[in-house]
């Protein structure tokens, strides 16, 4: 590969610039759910404390770093959320460098500028979860191994294992997408053993890498390792009993994946679906001669993730892909370039064809910036405004119950001591004693069906005041969020 020049170092300097004022911008918005839980179920406890079994809410390398953050700058959201950003911005980088490796410097800069701009990234930037971690230590996976296949060296193949330790040791879905890699690199043993021409630094190396990363990382897990195997043996137990059954289907979650980047579109969703299957299709073929291993790698990965959450009765959340995002929107915007290419070819001008990929790169651009505004609209989820609101209109003597799961940030983060509803006879028994009562309902899709006389109390769209007239329970606030199901709606029977 050539040397970076000044120009393309200037580039990547203006790219990550914008993309941390976007990202910057909100961070210090609410938490939600998942952030607040973190924060009180690992990172206010002492390091010994924090570090002593397995949960899936603890994503550890990242939480280990939020932790040094909040101790340094003070229980703030965007300290907590601060190297989750950081994160994020080190893989817009890799990216960069993945891409410019592949297909050269003005695709690499195309695919980065997308990146900065996209929706997902700056969510996930502003979210203090692991999955920016992930999508870091996956790029430069990535990178790693095509180099090492092209060109193995003990050097390489230990970065490799580096990022593999570090990518399940953030979270363990982190090793499906290595996992993918090693079926790549034993069908290539394979096929170059069945032709005669299998060279030992392809075997040797790349299981170097692969053993030095599954090492560290049960090192690193080894003293969880009980709790570790204890979840995640349970999780289908939890997954089984689920009233949102749809979490564990592979279409709705392709379909929830789009609708969060472009919100409600209706029939529109399948179109854009169906785009991105076609321009990625196209993208493959584009790369299939500077890098045949980059598709089927993210191919396999997504069909892998998906197989092995539906073997063990895991829901199938759409963030268990993010880190497929940037090797995605590298497929799309190599797709975009030979379609126009394609084009130039068949009017016999390929200065068109060119002029046409630069129109479509300003027009990705100013549609990606646009869906990027609601990341600023709306919270993820407005749990502290629903505190506040009840806090602000609760009478003397009025009742205030928290409604699933959500009581329980009520009652560690914020200390409301509010009594809490999960099931229909904790409603039952809350609504039989006569009087004004509030109700603070965080993700109502689910908890109206968990709480059918809830749901019947309420109506089916409480926050409508047309259709939510005549029943019991009235809507006093409706505060909407980004977070799939994160409206969080405060109703009051009088």
């Amino acid at each position: 590969m050539d040397r970076i020049s000044r120009s393309d170092w200037f580039w990547l300097g203006a790219i990550l610039a914008l993309a941390t004022a976007l990202r910057v911008r909100g961070l210090n918005g609410p938490l939600w759910y998942d952030e607040l839980q973190t924060v009180v179920t690992h990172l206010r406890l002492s390091w010994g404390d924090m570090l002593q079994s397995y949960s899936m809410n603890h994503h550890y390398l990242h939480n280990i770093a939020a932790k040094v953050s909040m101790e340094a700058f003070g229980e703030s959201s965007w300290a907590i959320r601060l190297p989750a950003m950081v994160f994020g911005l080190a893989s817009l980088a890799a990216m960069w460098a993945l891409a410019r490796e592949v297909a050269g410097s003005a695709i690499a800069h195309v695919t980065t500028l997308l990146l900065a701009l996209s929706y997902h990234e700056i969510w996930f930037s502003q979210n203090a979860r692991g999955y920016t971690g992930l999508a870091l230590f996956s790029t430069l996976g990535m990178l790693l191994f095509l180099r090492g296949i092209a060109r193995p060296t003990v050097a390489i193949w230990l970065g490799y294992g580096l990022c593999l330790a570090a990518a399940v040791f953030t979270h363990l879905t982190g090793a499906f997408f290595f996992a993918a890699q090693g079926l790549v690199w034993l069908a290539l043993v394979a096929t170059h053993a069945l032709r005669g021409r299998l060279d030992g630094a392809l075997l040797r190396l790349p299981f170097l890498g692969f053993l030095a990363g599954g090492l560290l990382a049960t090192l690193l897990y080894l003293p969880i390792l009980p709790s570790l195997l204890v979840t995640v043996s349970t999780v289908s137990e939890t997954s089984a009993v689920d009233v949102m059954k749809e979490y564990q289907n592979p279409i709705w979650t392709a379909f929830e994946a789009i609708r969060t980047g472009i919100g409600h579109a209706g029939p529109f969703t399948a179109l854009v679906g169906a785009a991105v299957l076609i321009l990625s299709a196209l993208g493959a073929v584009a790369l299939h001669h500077d890098a045949p291993l980059f598709a089927p790698i993210t191919l396999l990965h997504i069909i892998l993730t998906t197989a092995l959450l539906m073997a063990v009765g895991m829901r199938i959340w759409p963030r268990f892909f993010f880190v497929d995002i940037g090797f995605l929107m590298l497929l799309i915007v190599m797709g975009v370039r030979l379609s126009c290419d394609l084009v130039g070819h068949l009017i016999k001008n390929e200065r068109a064809g060119r002029g046409l990929f630069a129109l479509a790169v300003v027009a990705m651009a100013a549609i990606s910036l646009l869906l990027a505004k609601r990341n600023y609209e709306i919270p993820k989820q407005d749990l502290a405004g629903a505190f506040e609101i009840v806090e602000e209109i609760a009478r003397p003597g009025e009742r205030v119950f928290a409604v699933g799961h959500a009581g329980a940030v009520y009652r560690d983060y914020f200390h409301a001591g509010w009594p809490i509803i999960y099931t229909e006879d904790d409603y039952r028994a809350a609504t039989a004693e006569p009087g004004p009562l509030i109700l603070v309902v965080g993700f109502p899709g689910r908890n109206f069906r968990e709480v059918p006389g809830l749901g019947h109390d309420a109506g089916p769209d409480p926050c409508d005041e047309k259709r939510a007239a005549g029943h019991l329970l009235t809507a006093v606030a409706c505060l909407p969020g980004t977070l799939g199901d994160g409206d969080v709606i405060v109703l009051r029977r009088d």
